[in-house]
């Protein structure tokens, strides 16, 4: 009897090592699979963010450059009101900048919870059922279910996205006819880019000077926020806009960090919808476009985030104007 008490309380302590172990390993992993998205440190970083007027809380259609879904506003100051579709108001991302109040809370109880398998006391220490092995095991079960969530929600936001351009309309829009600016020599030359006529038949006319005005905005806006130069944003986006662009370049600076874009090139481009609202147009168009995204320490150079390496984004920006005004940026989403 003593030999198999002996090895009964031998195989607990094993088992109780492994877990912690499991443990351990989990709370260095989810921390850098959470921090991934960090690299997405470009102007809006890489979260949805502004107001579409009205149609804030409506998705805009879909074009050839972004067939799939785009997802909800982040951050906006936008209220659901009469007239608008409300089916689900905007809210902060689970692993979004910043967070918002779920996930402070979830991080709060996930920390609280490794910590506690890493001493014995379990992710609810006062109860005793889960102070068990199985209880642990459970534990384990819900951060694995976590950081899976974590890595799914990031593969799909950046996968990379089909050469649309050019293409005979598959989509049962019909042909399009690409729109080159003959900015910088015709950005998006040879790639089959540029914006396209006739993706959707759009209440408000948009006219060529107007596609040039959009792809113009869409480098000088990353080219300010390098240059963390405020008053140009201001010249450049809409006041709402230019409040989360100074939230972010903060946050930089209080980690000795400098985000620099450079080379962006839109490669390929159209109108999702254009409407008035009183005396305000909106434009909103997809866009994907070919940049370097890094950030650097701020007083060694040293890159911190992002690399040297060239790579594409699919977004899609909303631009208002008022009356004796140009476009100014006023609203950015992510894709699904």
């Amino acid at each position: 009897m003593p030999g198999i008490w002996e090895t009964n309380m031998n195989f607990s302590q094993w088992s109780r090592s492994l877990v912690k172990t499991i443990a351990v390993v989990l709370a260095l992993a989810l921390p850098t699979a959470l921090a991934i998205s960090s690299a997405d440190a470009r102007v809006g970083g890489g979260v949805s963010s502004g107001s579409r007027g009205s149609r804030t809380f409506s998705a805009p259609p879909s074009t050839t450059t972004s067939p799939g879904s785009t997802s909800q506003f982040n951050r906006t100051y936008s209220q659901p009101g009469a007239g608008m579709n409300t089916a689900a108001p905007a809210r902060g991302g689970l692993f979004g900048r910043g967070g918002g109040f779920l996930g402070g809370l979830a991080a709060g109880f996930l920390g609280a919870g490794l910590l506690g398998m890493l001493f014995g006391g379990g992710l609810f220490g006062g109860l005793g059922g889960l102070s068990s092995i199985l209880g642990l095991i459970i534990q384990i079960v819900l951060v694995v279910f976590v950081v899976r969530l974590a890595m799914s929600w990031w593969q799909r936001r950046n996968a990379p996205q089909a050469a649309y351009a050019g293409a005979d309309g598959s989509a049962g829009q019909g042909p399009q006819t690409n729109y080159r600016s003959g900015l910088g020599g015709g950005l998006g030359s040879g790639l089959g880019g540029g914006f396209g006529f006739g993706a959707n038949n759009a209440p408000l006319e948009i006219k060529p000077d107007d596609y040039e005005a959009f792809e113009r905005l869409l480098g000088d806006i990353q080219a300010a926020w390098s240059n963390e130069d405020v008053a140009k944003l201001h010249t450049l986006a809409t006041p709402e806009m230019v409040s989360y662009f100074e939230r972010d370049l903060a946050e930089n600076r209080a980690r000795n960090a400098v985000n620099k874009v450079t080379n962006v090139k839109l490669l390929q481009g159209d109108l999702a919808e254009a409407w008035r609202e009183g005396e305000t147009d909106y434009a909103t168009v997809a866009m994907r476009f070919a940049l370097t995204d890094k950030t650097v320490d701020r007083n060694t150079g040293a890159i911190v985030a992002g690399s040297e390496q060239p790579g594409e984004v699919t977004e899609v920006w909303t631009f208002a104007r008022r009356p004796g005004s140009a476009w100014e940026l006023s609203a950015i989403q992510q894709t699904n």
